[in-house]
């Protein structure tokens, strides 16, 4: 492990010794490749955290709010480390999560559309210790579910689904069962919320997507949506429901509706 300076921080960061026999040409490779001095990054969780209560002192404070170091972290992990841009990335997420009123979601305030099984958390991790979000799309019906309901669920769901990350785990696994779909179930209005609240307000949380058993009729709402999807599109991988049971779960984890 070596210490070198990247010019746009200004600063050291480490740089694991195999890499350093090629030409450090930007910081790109440094941020996506190397990890900061922890006093730097220290500084870097500091500085955010004053300009926050500088700029935009009338924010929350306490968890999720703009004193949260953690979280702070995490946007500036997002942001390659920029304080500028990790802290109007937060500030525009701990405004959302305040008027969204995401500290007061609960299973009770989402009971009744939960009810009808269209997404659920599922009770075990996956094989590489993600916690599952699982969504029945069959079960999604937008001409009849009212919207916001939907998005309460589905805000719910995913800080649910982060509650459970185990240690030294970042990610969840998206499931998406198209067995059964129909145009009835389209819904390009909900997935663009969906997406557009995973890269705004819970950047890089989410690791694959799985489409399952997606029909023919999928074929076209795919090509409309995947656009909106932007770079969460890359993520997204088509599979069989046995790719499901053999690849990312033990024969005792497997989601009941995935079971033979």
């Amino acid at each position: 492990m070596a210490v070198r300076m990247c010019p746009a921080f200004g600063r050291s960061v480490f740089i694991p010794a195999t890499t350093m026999r090629w030409p450090i040409r930007n910081c790109n490779f440094l941020v996506q490749n190397c990890v900061l001095d922890p006093n730097n990054s220290r500084k870097l969780v500091l500085e955010v955290k004053e300009k926050l209560a500088k700029d935009y002192h009338s924010l929350p404070q306490g968890k999720n709010g703009r004193d949260d170091e953690d979280m702070i972290y995490w946007f500036l992990k997002d942001r390659k480390f920029s304080v500028e841009d990790a802290t109007a990335k937060l500030a525009k997420a701990i405004k959302w999560r305040r008027g969204f009123g995401v500290s007061k979601l609960s299973e009770e305030s989402v009971k009744n559309i939960a009810e009808t099984g269209k997404a659920f958390v599922h009770e075990f991790l996956d094989v590489n210790g993600r916690p599952v979000l699982i969504v029945v799309a069959s079960k999604h019906f937008p001409a009849v579910h009212d919207p916001v309901e939907n998005e309460k669920l589905c805000v719910f769901l995913i800080e649910k689904a982060l509650s459970k990350l185990p240690d030294g785990k970042e990610e969840m696994l998206a499931i998406v069962d198209l067995r059964g779909f129909g145009t009835e179930n389209a819904d390009l209005n909900f997935i663009t919320f969906m997406f557009d609240v995973l890269y705004s307000y819970y950047p890089k949380r989410l690791g694959d997507v799985l489409f399952v058993e997606a029909p023919f009729i999928f074929e076209p709402i795919w090509l409309l949506a995947k656009p909106l999807l932007k770079s969460y599109a890359s993520l997204v991988k088509f599979c069989s429901v046995e790719d499901v049971r053999k690849e990312y779960f033990t024969e005792a984890t497997i989601p009941a509706n995935f079971r033979s």
